[in-house]
């Protein structure tokens, strides 16, 4: 556990930035068979293609790092950043994963504190390029960007169009110089509005000629502290669509709009 008393100072710059969009690979582990193997090979492949060079993968998502690391081994190492999780003990976890992906990891995310003085040591020795805290709650993540030496966290969750709860988390992040990673954003509610407040939200957006996702996607880098969208995918036609929605521009004349900061900060 980290000492409450411990409280760091702000970082002057931030030490780690990843690359705007990364594919979440949460779904690429799933059907099992080799069908899974071709549709998770595949839509690796479709991201690269459209300009995707982060990819987050975990031990929890079963075939996800042998799948994804067969797809990104026929690319240049040196263009894209990989991202697992630890579980257990750190350096056998780290090891565990690079052997499945046949691949170096760049990018370390724990759950447990007690991980931290090994991926510390890891990132000192260039073993790994950086490691941050991966949660779903942003009081965790709050708590542990003020105690603990991160690089980056992991939000999964709770930062969107329709959920900010988790803005003082980055408002911290922004002035620790930690690097804040956002996924979740493309929810049912964004997918298929059927909330009022959605609806509304989509009706707004409309008059801008931008879709209600392209929005959810671009939004959370209006935030400083935000250096990257995580999006889960399980085809390719999903990953190049969502990639497309990434290509076109929101004009800036919709985040201003009077109606759209209304319906924002009433959800």
């Amino acid at each position: 556990m980290v000492a409450p008393s411990q409280v760091l100072a702000p970082r002057s710059t931030v030490r780690f930035r990843p690359p705007r969009f990364g594919l979440g690979g949460s779904h690429l582990g799933e059907p099992p068979g080799p069908d899974g193997d071709a549709a998770a090979v595949a839509t690796v492949d479709a991201a690269y293609q459209a300009g995707i060079r982060f990819f987050d993968t975990s031990p929890a998502y079963g075939d996800s790092e042998r799948r994804l690391g067969t797809a990104l081994q026929r690319r240049p190492r040196g263009e894209f950043l990989v991202a697992t999780k630890v579980v257990d003990d750190p350096k056998a976890s780290v090891r565990a994963s690079a052997e499945r992906l046949g691949l170096a990891v760049d990018l370390v995310f724990a759950q447990q504190e007690s991980a931290y003085p090994a991926l510390e040591k890891m990132r000192r020795k260039g073993a790994i390029k950086a490691f941050g805290a991966v949660s779903d709650d942003w009081q965790e993540l709050d708590r542990l960007v003020r105690y603990a030496e991160l690089d980056c966290v992991l939000l999964t969750g709770q930062y969107s169009l329709l959920d900010r709860s988790a803005e003082p988390l980055l408002d911290r992040c922004l002035a620790r110089g930690v690097s804040a990673i956002v996924s979740g954003v493309l929810t049912p509610q964004i997918l298929q509005p059927e909330t009022v407040a959605a609806r509304r939200l989509s009706a707004v957006c409309e008059r801008y000629g931008v879709s209600l996702p392209q929005a959810a996607l671009a939004f959370p880098s209006r935030h400083s502290a935000v250096m990257s969208v995580l999006i889960a995918a399980s085809s390719p036609a999903e990953i190049r669509a969502d990639a497309a929605l990434v290509r076109q521009p929101v004009p800036e004349r919709l985040w201003r709009d009077a109606e759209f900061l209304r319906l924002l900060s009433s959800t």
